[in-house]
């Protein structure tokens, strides 16, 4: 059976997960203690959301498009190689 290859280890991917949930709660408790009437707490809250998914939408892209890149560069040069040698093999 093949085993599953990931690009990150275990320790990689809960330091991240730990530091986005700790600044997430830092942000939500620096808005709980927030001195600021209800309206402005809620706006806050709104661009932090909006910008924590938009975050997550903006790496995804970008590594999809890498992926892509990767993918088509591949192929190009498949594609390369079978036409150069196509090419000599018509010379012999």
């Amino acid at each position: 059976m093949k085993k599953k290859a990931y690009r990150n280890t275990p320790a990689f991917v809960f330091l991240s997960w730990g530091s986005f949930a700790f600044f997430v709660a830092l942000m939500l408790i620096g808005l709980y203690t927030l001195k600021e009437p209800l309206m402005v707490k809620g706006y806050y809250l709104m661009g932090s959301v909006g910008l924590i998914s938009s975050s997550f939408t903006l790496s995804k892209v970008i590594r999809d498009n890498q992926e892509d890149e990767e993918r088509y560069n591949q192929m190009f040069r498949a594609n390369d190689g079978l036409v150069k040698n196509e090419e000599t093999d018509t010379h012999i």
